[in-house]
This record gives structure tokens, sequence and C-alpha cells, in this order.
């Protein structure tokens, strides 16, 4: 592919992933390996779950990019979840959540999402259709980040036991 045959949508998803990942990259340390790694996987595979139940999958109500057929920029969108996962971990640890902060941190998320999501639907990376707007995409992020805060917050507490 030329670099004239990219469109907008392309573009930007290649400046979104790269951006995200010297983001990731220039971040200190503050993960495990084995954590670092399992936030990048949770990030990607909760994304994935999430866009072929609703996405263009069994529900259908967005398409990516500008194809309703599967290409290699849908799957670099997909890659694109991998990074987000890692940042929600990289800064529940490192703002310390708690359990008195907990609900504004994933709040705070989930509006980072809603955030993206706009993004997407304005660069023409994802369209929705079958009646499906952006404000069903809050409970989504909401539901997600949740479950993945609370499923981190049980993995600290297994690698504790596991520690003592």
């Amino acid at each position: 592919m030329l670099l004239g045959e990219w469109s907008k949508n392309e573009v930007i998803l290649l400046c979104m992933i790269g951006l995200a990942i010297v983001i990731a990259l220039l971040l200190p340390r503050k993960l495990t390996k084995e954590i670092a790694i399992l936030s990048w996987l949770w990030g990607l595979a909760s994304g994935l779950v999430f866009d072929f139940t609703i996405g263009g999958g069994i529900i259908d109500f967005y398409t990516v990019n500008d194809s309703p057929h599967y290409e290699l920029f849908d799957g670099l969108y997909y890659v694109l979840f991998a990074p987000f996962g890692y940042f929600f971990i990289y800064f529940y640890e490192a703002l310390h959540i708690s359990k008195y902060t907990f609900i504004y941190y994933i709040l705070t998320w989930t509006l980072i999402g809603m955030g993206m999501n706009w993004v997407f639907i304005t660069s023409d990376i994802i369209a929705f259709q079958n009646e499906f707007t952006i404000t069903y995409s809050f409970s989504v992020f909401l539901l997600i980040q949740t479950i993945t805060a609370l499923a981190y917050e049980q993995l600290k507490k297994v690698r504790q036991y596991m520690a003592t």
C-alpha cells in the first residue's frame, strides 16, 4: 500500500499507536514485568471482546475504519487497546488508588474512554450504526474499567498472599 492510498483514519490511527507506545516506553517503570505484560494483554483482550460483540460482531453497532470488511488497519485499531490497558493499571499504581478514590478513578477513565470514542468517531475510525450513540458507550466503558480495577485488586491480593 502506497502512502497516497492511506485515508485520514489510517494515518491518525498509526499516529495514535505510535504516540501511545512512545509514552508507555518513556514512563518510569512502576509495574513488574509480569503485571505490565498482563495489562497490555488485558487491554487488547477486553477491547476485542467488546468490539466483537457490540462492534462489528454479534450485535453490529459500529464499523471500524472505512469498510465493513476486516482489513489490516482494523487489526491496528485493536492493537491500540493494549497500551490503554497498560496506562489504566500503570496510573492505578502510580496514583495509589484506594477504596476512597476508586470510583473517581473509574469515572475518570470512563470519561477518557468516551473522549477516545469521540476522537475515533470524528476521525472516521469508527462509525456508529443501528441507532447506537456515543452515550451508550458510557456504560460499556464503566463496566470494563470497573471489571479491570476489581480484577487487578484481586490479583494484588493473590500476589501478596503468595509472597507471604
